[in-house]
């Protein structure tokens, strides 16, 4: 069915006014309202509602991918910038070895659940896929890739193990679409987070210390912006997407002499100039966080920072189409069984560890989504906190190929 709004102009602004309208109706003192929004977080609607707009209302389309383009290339670094800029780096050290914890064993759950998911396709539900086990374990490498690591690890794993272009692009699908499902979970559980911490049991001092001490610094800083300061905090972000973009255009070609070596050492993420665009523009922001421009949070940047984030949501909500999961129910299937062994590691362990469900979902998400998404579901617990997401998401990319590997050969040996 083709959609009756193409045009990029006519889709973005349907995507800004359904923003507005999710934010207008979440602030409404109404009872109804409030009990709405206590069930489906804001976040959550802003994701979705285009997913639905798209399919299976058929209103909009971005067949080219324009916007999502913009918003992770262009707002997504701004963001990082805006929301890195109020950050403080030592409480995010005091956050303690738990972050680090449950992100390892959200590797570990993607790890194992590739091969668990092709046994239980074996044995429970035999003959639903009609691919060839050796090219399903191949294709399977490359979400392993994605999952773990992101764009450039997925590229990767196929040229490594030369899955076809037909079979990638199934996998490519079944990536986007469970990926795409569990961060909505996550969306929404961060609405509940404190009835999910409290089953954990889990100490969120350290967490809420940091939080206090953001907002605190906000509070005492906070003004009404002048028009100057307005474009020096517009300066300051897009001035370091130039920066970012230009360093990552110097360095990827640089990098490109030396790929022989690098895929030798499986660092192909490194050739990506997207994992660099969001390596710079985290380290600008953090830099700047130790001068004086910190105080340009007062005049809203981490608001303006949540701006861009809220639209690469929506953008990334265009690209779930609910039709894809009925086309390939099986490929799905096999995708959910592998995510479910992931959700119920990362449980297992939480529970076992008290970690507060914010480091299970950033870990969780910097895994399966990568830079442009798990800033997103940081954001969704404190804005402030965007930035363990960032930093979890790059160690994601440093070590997505190694892992994605142990994967495809576990998965090789029970296919």
């Amino acid at each position: 069915m083709e959609a009756v709004f193409t045009n990029e102009a006519v889709v973005f602004g349907i995507l800004i006014v359904v923003l507005a309208l999710v934010f207008y109706t979440s602030g409404l003192s109404s009872r109804g309202w409030q009990r709405f929004y206590t069930i489906f977080p804001p976040l959550l609607l802003c994701y979705f509602i285009p997913a639905i707009l798209v399919w299976p209302l058929g209103l909009i389309a971005d067949p080219a991918d324009n916007l999502y383009f913009v918003a992770s290339r262009f707002l997504l670094p701004a963001a990082l910038i805006l929301l890195c800029i109020n950050i403080d780096f030592k409480g995010l050290i005091r956050l303690g070895p738990k972050a680090l914890i449950m992100f390892f064993t959200a590797t570990a759950g993607i790890v194992i659940g590739g091969p668990v998911a092709i046994l239980f396709m074996k044995y429970v539900t035999p003959g639903l896929i009609d691919i060839d086990p050796d090219d399903l374990w191949k294709g399977m490498s490359t979400i392993a890739g994605s999952w773990i690591g992101g764009g450039a690890n997925q590229t990767a794993m196929k040229e490594i193990f030369d899955v076809s272009d037909s079979i990638f692009s199934s996998m490519v699908v079944v990536d986007i679409i469970v990926a795409n499902i569990w961060m909505a979970f996550l969306l929404y559980g961060a609405g509940i987070t404190k009835r999910i911490d409290r089953w954990l049991k889990a100490d969120v001092t350290e967490i809420e210390k940091l939080k206090k001490s953001l907002d605190e610094y906000r509070a005492s800083v906070e003004s009404i912006p002048t028009f100057t300061q307005l474009f020096i905090l517009l300066g300051l972000a897009f001035g370091g997407v130039a920066i970012s973009h230009a360093l990552a255009d110097g360095i990827v070609p640089w990098m490109a002499r030396h790929s022989d070596w690098l895929e030798s050492m499986k660092l192909q993420s490194l050739l990506s100039s997207f994992f660099w665009l969001v390596v710079i523009a985290t380290t600008i922001g953090l830099a700047l966080s130790f001068t004086s421009f910190r105080r340009y949070e007062g005049y809203g940047a981490s608001k303006w920072g949540s701006v861009f984030i809220y639209i690469l949501v929506a953008t990334i909500g265009m690209k779930m189409n609910f039709q894809e999961i009925f086309q390939n129910a099986g490929l799905f299937l096999l995708g959910i069984v592998w995510m479910l062994v992931h959700i119920i590691l990362l449980i297992i362990v939480a529970k076992w560890i008290k970690a507060p469900f914010f480091f299970v979902a950033v870990g969780s998400q910097a895994n399966v989504g990568g830079a442009a998404s798990a800033p997103v579901v940081a954001s969704a617990f404190s804005p402030s906190l965007s930035a363990v997401g960032v930093i979890m998401a790059v160690i994601g990319y440093a070590m997505g190929t190694y892992f994605a590997i142990v994967a495809s050969f576990l998965m090789q040996g029970v296919s």
